[in-house]
């Protein structure tokens, strides 16, 4: 269902009683008596999952897609692990780190940016086209993982961190394939019907001010201005712990909204957020929700909106991914202390 969402974005400022927007899609495997494995194999599980998450979460803002940041690297030729209950992982680099510079500058020139439906993104792209169908009374978004992030995935996570000092002219050959990748799978989603995406990039909370906008920053607004539009957000995911140090970085890019990690203080953050760009986060995922207990999500989400909820840019939402053997329980704990706090204060 095509939407506006220039007013979405317009509303997550303005609504005094905001929706809860978790990122939420994992969890489904217990609705669906499914493994992980299943679900990430095959686009009708994976939008009967979605459906199966939007019915139990009739408030929540929106519907988000699988947030399987393994999709894009695999594509590139990255190897990966599989399991039945944990969201997929990449166990290698695809450039070596055991030769010199001139190789892996050859190497990185090399690599052959694939074509959209590479992989498994044909089967995530026909997911999403089916949950649009399935899915109309909420904004759907498309999960996608950023450039810096997976230009980690391609070179080693630890490794490129010294790349950026070593071998910084072989980073931007790899961070211009990895964004050139991106934009074309975003419009892959864009063209299909959906109604915005999640950009994934957690591997820039690693960086510091100085390196964040040249590695991440620049990379993330070429990608917002190809393909955000009226009928087409973007919220940007950050999950480090240096977001308040790099949010000049981080809302450079020009998204409808970002979504914070738990590593953050949120109220800290909001203080130097500009109070016309919306904010979402950031109840622990890990802690709470997959190892917490109805009391204490729901302890958690208060705390949180207490303290967080004077900010009409704020709005609640998981810290990160939420797992996928979270407790159902934990999850519905969640929503229902949103909806008694917003009773409460309005």
């Amino acid at each position: 269902m095509k939407r506006n969402m220039d007013q979405w974005t317009s509303e997550l400022l303005s609504a005094k009683v905001k929706k809860a927007l978790p990122v939420l899609s994992f969890p489904s495997i217990q609705l669906l008596g499914v493994t992980v494995r299943d679900l990430i194999s095959d686009s009708d599980t994976q939008a009967r999952g979605m459906k199966a998450v939007a019915d139990r979460t009739p408030k929540a803002g929106g519907s988000v897609s699988l947030m399987d940041l393994s999709v894009e690297a695999e594509c590139f030729g990255a190897p990966i692990h599989i399991s039945d209950d944990e969201v997929p992982t990449v166990t290698g680099p695809v450039l070596s780190v055991d030769v010199d510079e001139d190789e892996r500058m050859e190497a990185a020139k090399a690599l052959e940016v694939p074509s959209v439906g590479a992989g498994r993104t044909q089967i995530y792209l026909d997911a999403m086209e089916k949950a649009m169908e399935l899915i109309t009374d909420r904004p759907v978004f498309a999960g996608v993982i950023g450039p810096f992030s997976l230009a980690g995935r391609l070179m080693d996570v630890t490794e490129t961190m010294v790349y950026c000092y070593s071998e910084p002219d072989m980073v931007h050959v790899v961070l211009e394939k990895a964004t050139a990748f991106i934009i074309k799978y975003i419009l892959a989603y864009k063209e299909i019907g959906v109604n915005g995406v999640v950009i994934a990039e957690p591997l820039a909370g690693l960086l510091s001010p100085a390196l964040a906008q040249e590695f991440s920053g620049d990379y993330c607004k070429r990608i917002v201005e190809a393909v955000r539009s009226e009928d087409f957000a973007v919220i940007y995911h950050n999950c480090g712990n240096t977001a308040t140090i790099t949010l000049d970085s981080i809302t450079s890019c020009g998204a409808n909204a970002y979504h914070f990690g738990n590593a953050v203080d949120m109220e800290e953050l909001l203080e130097k957020l500009p109070a016309d760009i919306p904010a979402l986060g950031n109840v622990d995922p890990a802690r709470q929700f997959r190892n917490g207990t109805p009391f204490s999500v729901r302890k958690a989400t208060l705390s949180l909106m207490e303290r967080c909820c004077t900010h009409p840019n704020f709005t609640i939402s998981s810290g990160c991914d939420i797992p996928p053997l979270s407790n159902w329980a934990n999850i519905d704990a969640f929503f229902q202390a949103v909806d008694d706090f917003y009773a409460e204060h309005n």
